[in-house]
């Protein structure tokens, strides 16, 4: 408690807050002081609540703040049974229940700002459901759904951009390099336009290559569309084969079944997914929230060490004898009752069980079914893909060509790039060469000069002299300058004690008779504690007698009412069977051909034959689809030559159009001659 109490402060007392709190200030902050501080840090966390709480009403106080905690998803500690007091204690401001949601909120204060900001477009509106049978409100409502939807994942690509790491300086690359490969598009563009120039009739072959460019394009968008084409025929075909399994399927079913067989698959499929309704599925559920419910119970508990863990052993181990102790005393006190039964339970019991294995085994084999057919669907689709791959075409091919053209570029300047530092290295490892031999010669003839003198060593020595002398000059500094921080700091540290020990002395003279204070309502709190305690286990321990009393008394009567219910309701069943049995007898012996015609069995003989029916009318026409497959695709077939030899008579067309407009200039240039 101290240690939360400690952080609490220390958040506080940081940026955005400024509280200025200690652990006494705090702790004496009354009821509504710490409402108000606790509606401080949901402000910070969710700037709706920052409100002043001397303007609102308590139960509107309460019910703001429990909203916003219920929507950061805050589990408070203890058991479920627990919520009543944690509303009261929110209700009153009461420290055990204000101090744990401050701690929990501090800790986590950036996530919970996030989370409430998601919150503001993801809580999910409640619309009842006889508004939603109107057509414009579900439609508005649909609208509202794919909104949070399309909100969802523009959230989550903002942030993975923002966690992606992409830097501007990358980006500012990619730009001039797009700028550089515009410029360059450009220029090829210009000089290409210049050589056209010089070419005669350029503007005819301009536009005949414009003809043969949109010739192109459209020869593309048929191809696309002979694509989608196939694709559709291909998606009708696999249609086509789940009908005609179904209607396998459905042939099947109804050659080899008859009525009595289908009503008990019927009632065993009925008798099954009751049992998952009532037993299964509910015993699971009820697994699942008791051990979710200890697992938050554990993450809310503070961490346990070695010791805690041996205690909590013992304790656990202590009760568990406790247990079988009990147990064994009410088998010694029943036993004469219950030796009667006991092999029934056991025989029940074992029967469950089988029941419940059967049940799995039947949900696994199930799954494993549908994975079958849905692998099935998927090699299929495989397979017919397999025989007709893809190729590029339009806009993915152009975009291939450009991506290599631009990786070509890249790679050409990358190459002159290598070339002239690998130029540039070799001038310097030459340049490098000549100055070593230099040196080298500099430094023999300057050791023969010094031999010649004799003073061999000279230069050396002095070299070393001057690097000795220039290491203790940086040193000196070093020190001199270490030696000035540290005096500057020993004097701010005696500055920093000597106004520490001024602000304190006050406060200590106010902490003595506190502190008196604090040790006589310490030593009478733990007195009053002694007789609450003593007090405490003496109505404790009546109230766990009466509860256990209470408790055997509400499963028995509970049990006497199961009981009476499943009995009625067989009665019931068992009544409303016998008067269908004789319903249906009855008209079954009638005379009168109508009330022959309401009987089950004259409705499913007529569904029978309506199946039947459909089933041969089914047969018909995928003979007759099987019949005209052949000439169908003969005639497209036929149409397809049929267009070929119209583009080629058009082609044709065309070069004897620019043929007779040739001779024509011919003949005009050659008339011209004549006259001149």
């Amino acid at each position: 408690m101290g240690d939360q109490m400690q952080f609490i402060v220390e958040k506080l007392n940081q940026e955005p807050f400024k509280k200025n709190y200690n652990l006494i200030t705090f702790d004496s902050l009354e009821s509504v002081q710490l409402l108000q501080l606790l509606s401080d840090v949901l402000g910070e966390i969710d700037p709706k609540h920052a409100v002043d709480i001397r303007e609102e009403l308590p139960e509107q106080t309460a019910k703001r703040m429990l909203s916003l905690l219920g929507i950061l998803k805050y589990k408070p500690p203890g058991s479920p049974s627990d919520l009543s007091t944690f509303r009261q204690g929110l209700v009153t401001g009461s420290k055990p229940v204000i101090h744990p949601v401050l701690h929990w909120l501090l800790q986590r204060t950036n996530e919970l700002k996030m989370r409430a900001y998601l919150a503001r477009f993801l809580v999910k509106l409640e619309v009842p459901a006889e508004f939603l049978q109107d057509d414009t409100v579900a439609d508005i409502n649909n609208q509202y759904e794919d909104l949070m939807e399309a909100f969802k994942n523009l959230h989550k690509e903002c942030e993975q951009l923002k966690t992606s790491g992409l830097s501007t300086a990358e980006i500012r690359r990619d730009i001039s390099a797009m700028e550089e490969e515009k410029d360059q598009l450009v220029k090829r563009v210009e000089r290409l336009k210049k050589r056209v120039e010089t070419v005669q009739n350029h503007q005819r072959m301009l536009e005949i290559a414009r003809q043969l460019r949109l010739e192109r394009e459209r020869e593309e968008s048929v191809a696309h569309q002979k694509q989608e084409q196939k694709n559709q025929l291909f998606h009708a075909e696999q249609r086509l084969q789940r009908a005609q399994l179904q209607l396998k399927e459905m042939h099947h079913a109804i050659v080899d079944s008859k009525p009595e067989s289908l009503m008990k698959k019927l009632e065993e499929e009925i008798h099954f997914n009751s049992y998952l309704v009532t037993e299964k599925i509910p015993k699971e559920l009820d697994s699942k929230k008791n051990s979710l419910y200890f697992l938050q119970k554990v993450v809310a508990e503070p961490a346990l060490g070695q010791s805690d863990l041996k205690e909590l052993e013992l304790k656990i181990n202590e009760v568990n004898a406790q247990m079988n102790q009990l147990v064994e005393k009410k088998m010694m006190k029943y036993e004469p009752i219950d030796s009667t039964f006991s092999m029934y339970r056991q025989q029940a019991s074992i029967i469950s069980r089988k029941k419940q294995a059967k049940a799995e085994e039947l949900q696994d084999a199930r799954k494993e079914m549908a994975h079958a057919e849905k692998q099935m669907l998927q090699k299929n689709s495989q397979a017919q893909e397999l025989e007709d791959t893809d190729i590029l075409r339009g806009d993915e091919y152009k975009h291939y060509v450009n991506k290599l053209r631009s990786k070509n570029t890249l790679y050409k300047k990358k190459r002159l790039e290598i070339a002239e530092i690998t130029a540039e290295f070799g001038i310097l490892q030459r340049t490098e060469e000549l100055l070593k031999q230099r040196h080298e010669a500099l430094q023999q003839q300057l050791e023969a000069l010094e031999d010649k003198k004799g003073i061999s060593g000279y230069s050396y020595t002095q070299e070393e002299l001057e690097r000795v002398s220039a290491v203790k000059s940086e040193m000196d500094e070093m020190k001199g300058q270490t030696l000035d921080n540290m005096s500057e700091m020993v004097r701010k540290l005696n500055a920093t004690v000597a106004e520490k020990k001024a602000s304190l002395a006050p406060v200590i003279k106010e902490l003595r008779p506190l502190r008196q204070k604090c040790q006589e309502l310490t030593q009478e709190c733990e007195e009053k504690k002694i007789q609450y305690d003593s007090c405490a286990a003496g109505l404790e321990s009546n109230r766990s007698a009466l509860e256990q009393e209470v408790k055997s008394l509400l499963e028995e009567c509970a049990q006497q009412e199961s009981d009476y219910r499943y009995i009625n309701c067989m009665k019931r069943n068992l009544e409303t069977q016998l008067q269908r049995a004789k319903e249906e007898m009855k008209a079954y012996l009638s005379p009168d051909p109508q009330d022959r015609r309401k009987t089950i069995r004259d409705q499913y003989m007529r569904m029978i034959l309506e199946q039947e029916n459909l089933g041969k009318k089914l047969r018909e026409k995928q003979k007759v689809v099987r019949e005209s497959h052949g000439p169908n695709m003969k005639q497209m077939k036929m149409w397809q030559d049929f267009e070929q030899i119209m583009e080629c008579k058009r082609e044709c067309f065309l070069k004897q159009q620019n043929q007779t407009a040739v001779g024509q200039v011919i003949q005009e240039g050659g008339k011209d001659r004549l006259v001149l």
